[in-house]
C-alpha cells in the first residue's frame, strides 16, 4: 500500500467510527499555509486519530509535529496510524490532557483542534511557545453552522453553552491586539491568527 492509501484508510475509518477529522477543504488549507510560509515545528493540540498531524507532516520533508491526546483509545490509535505511515521520527505523540503539558520548545505554527469551549483557554496557554511572526489556526469555528445561529434557537443547554464559548472566543481574537486574525469559512470554519 502506498502512503496515500494508507493515509486514505485512516480518513475513511475515522470517518466510519464519526471520530471528528478535519474537512477536506480545512486540510488542503493547511498544507497550502504551511508549505506557502516554509513552516517546520508544528504543535497540533487534538491529534484524535493521527490524521491531521500525518497530513501536515506529508506537506513537506523539513516539517515535525508535536500532537497531544488525552482520550487514551485515540491515543493509541494515532500511534498505530503514525506508524503505518513510517512517521514515528517526525511526530511526537503526548498521551496528556492539554492543560498538564509544559512545552518548552518553539513552534512555527499552533493548530487547535481539541475540546471547542476551551480552544481560549489553548491558545492562552501556548502561545508564549509560538514564533514571532508565527501563526495559531483553530478549526470548528462554525461549529456545524450552530455559530451564526441566534443563541434561543438552539435547543441543548450543553450546546447552547459550547457555542457561546466559541462566540466569546471570537470576540477575543477580534480584539486581540496581539495578533491579526482572519476568519475563513473553510470547511467548518477556520481562524488564522498572525502574531504581529
Amino acid at each position: 500500500m502506498t502512503k496515500e492509501e494508507i493515509v486514505e484508510q485512516i480518513k475513511e475509518n475515522a470517518l466510519n467510527q464519526q471520530i471528528p477529522i478535519m474537512s477536506d477543504e480545512g486540510i488542503q488549507y493547511l498544507i497550502q499555509y504551511i508549505q506557502e510560509h516554509s513552516v517546520h515545528r508544528i504543535l497540533e493540540v487534538g491529534a484524535a486519530v493521527g490524521y491531521s498531524a500525518i497530513m501536515m507532516c506529508l506537506a513537506s520533508e523539513d516539517v515535525v509535529v508535536t500532537t497531544i491526546e488525552r482520550d487514551e483509545v485515540r491515543y493509541l490509535e494515532a500511534l498505530k496510524n503514525i506508524k503505518k505511515v513510517g512517521l514515528e521520527d517526525r511526530i511526537q505523540l503526548l498521551y496528556h490532557d492539554a492543560f498538564d503539558v509544559s512545552l518548552e520548545d518553539e513552534y512555527d505554527l499552533i493548530f487547535i483542534d481539541a475540546a471547542k469551549a476551551q480552544n481560549q483557554r489553548f491558545f492562552e496557554k501556548f502561545e508564549k511557545n509560538l514564533v514571532s511572526g508565527g501563526t495559531i489556526i483553530t478549526d470548528n469555528m462554525n461549529f456545524h453552522g450552530l455559530v451564526d445561529q441566534n443563541l434561543d434557537e438552539i435547543q441543548s443547554k450543553n450546546l447552547r453553552q459550547m457555542v457561546r464559548k466559541i462566540k466569546n472566543y471570537i470576540t477575543f481574537l477580534e480584539d486581540n491586539s496581539r495578533y491579526q486574525t482572519h476568519f475563513l469559512k473553510l470547511g467548518d470554519g477556520l481562524a488564522v491568527s498572525i502574531k504581529v
